[in-house]
């Protein structure tokens, strides 16, 4: 059997790589987590899914994962937000972590192994920048305390910028505390109204890149496995922590970057900053979250994902599809004894190379826009045999309820998908979609055994009557050879 590999798109060598981690079987992963000053939107969860999937990838493989994700709690945007609302910024903090986490739990994330704040390691992001300072790689200014950018050679090995065409292109606001306009914040001298912390170079806060670098240290040790994030943290984030990370240990301080690409909106990036995002929250309230799961999975991490409704919609008639497939697989009866037909064979085929390309998919680079295509390609397939198949023998009812099985176990393990038993997530998605048409379930399946019972006597008037009448109410129904299958438009 050929061996598994998982081979990964590194931005630092800007390369496919053959992952192979520093000390197996243990791998080190830290990622980027919210800044929490605002609702969690579709561009932060992506981050989470993306790195999810990773995390299971990973597992299947063998690894340990040693997860770390960090929630930014200090920082301008969440000083500002506090500031505007009257509110304490511990308490802004805790409502919107609380909002996130509520996300990736209706997601039925994996819970990373720590999940610190940046405020509850002062301590070692002051130890951090002491360590610079003493290596003459940052100094103190008026109580501010700055990274001397032009001290780190290798400055934008990740972002492939040079320090010499920053310089000449520099935007950055000028300030007479800094020896170099390049130079950024490591610790911020206290201002009125902001939350501070003792330090040696008096009141103040940490910057943002400092933060992570001394939670990425401190559980995961000098050198990483992975870092991961958006696009758009590679500069200057991410060039930042390994400026930082790196000056203070003498090590390499990252082996894979891996970085998804950016939701955006009519093609523009969705940020807090533009306006134009759309909440979590009010996308639990209209789509199912696997549903929206299975949008964020459907191309490519790396590449752009363009949100609109319709787009969920089309996601939402495919997993919903996938349900149904799964529904019939579980109630289908064998009529008679007997082998697999030529018909049930292909399908058998069809499901032995689902299994070899669904994970090499996976693994070539965490494909999962393929790897959903394998896994409805087979659905398809399995629904088309199901459905159209008269009578099944024995052999062929163990392979439909083997591979509908197997299928949601895969789904499950590497994606996250289809978690749930068929039977209960259509009798809880029929009642939800019925809410607000004022009709319970068994008003409606009540009218279907009529139906049907109606069609059994040849009494296609009152049969036809009732369907009109549930179609009114924006009821579908779909006759098959065993039952009436219904859902609400």
């Amino acid at each position: 059997m050929k061996e598994k590999t998982l081979r990964l798109y590194n931005t630092l060598t800007k390369k496919l790589e053959k992952f192979s981690p520093l000390n197996p079987p243990k791998v080190t992963m830290y990622v980027c987590g919210i800044t929490a000053y605002d609702s969690p939107h579709l561009g932060h969860i992506r981050s989470a899914v993306v790195f999810d999937v990773l995390t299971r990838v990973l597992t299947y493989l063998g690894y340990e994962v040693v997860y770390v994700r960090n929630i930014t709690d200090i920082d301008d945007k969440i000083i500002n937000r506090s500031n505007q609302e009257g509110i304490f910024w511990k308490d802004l903090v805790e409502k919107y972590v609380k909002e996130y986490e509520t996300a990736v739990e209706k997601l039925n994330l994996l819970k990373p192994t720590y999940t610190p704040k940046a405020s509850e390691h002062i301590p070692e992001i002051i130890s951090l920048i002491q360590i610079l300072i003493e290596r003459g790689l940052a100094y103190q200014s008026n109580g501010d305390v700055y990274f001397r950018v032009e001290k780190f050679p290798s400055y934008g090995k990740l972002s492939g910028r040079k320090i010499e065409e920053l310089l000449s292109g520099v935007r950055i606001e000028v300030s007479e505390k800094k020896e170099n306009p390049l130079d950024f914040a490591l610790w911020k001298s206290a201002k009125p109204g902001e939350p501070f912390w003792e330090s040696p170079w008096g009141l103040g806060r940490p910057g943002w890149h400092i933060e992570c670098s001394a939670m990425a240290l401190k559980y995961l040790g000098e050198t990483l496995d992975i870092h991961g994030g958006g696009l758009d943290l590679i500069f200057p984030h991410h060039e930042n922590e390994i400026a930082q990370s790196e000056g203070a240990t003498g090590k390499p301080f990252v082996r894979y970057f891996v970085h998804h690409g950016l939701i955006t909106i009519n093609g523009e990036k969705m940020s807090k900053s533009l306006g134009n995002f759309v909440t979590m929250e009010w996308l639990f309230e209209r789509f199912h979250p696997e549903v929206i799961k299975t949008f964020l999975l459907s191309m490519h991490y790396r590449s752009p994902l363009d949100y609109s409704e319709e787009s969920l919609k089309n996601t939402e008639k495919a997993v919903y599809g996938f349900y149904e497939t799964l529904y019939w697989a579980e109630k289908v009866q064998s009529l008679k004894e007997g082998l697999l037909s030529e018909k049930a064979r292909r399908l058998e085929k069809t499901y032995q190379e689902f299994k070899t390309k669904f994970i090499s998919a996976l693994l070539e680079d965490l494909n999962t826009a393929m790897a959903l295509g394998y896994l409805f390609n087979l659905e398809k397939e399995l629904y088309n045999f199901v459905s159209k198949t008269p009578q099944l023998t024995s052999e062929e009812e163990i392979l439909v309820k083997s591979i509908a099985k197997d299928v949601r176990n895969e789904a499950s393990k590497l994606l996250g998908l289809f978690q749930t038993d068929p039977i209960s997530f259509w009798k809880t998605e029929r009642e939800k979609k019925l809410k607000p048409l004022s009709l319970t379930l068994e008003e409606v399946e009540k009218l279907v055994r009529e139906r049907e019972k109606a069609r059994k006597e040849k009494n296609f008037q009152q049969a036809d009557r009732i369907r009109e009448e549930l179609q009114k109410k924006g009821i579908i129904l779909k006759d098959t050879k065993t039952e009436t299958f219904w859902w609400v438009e």
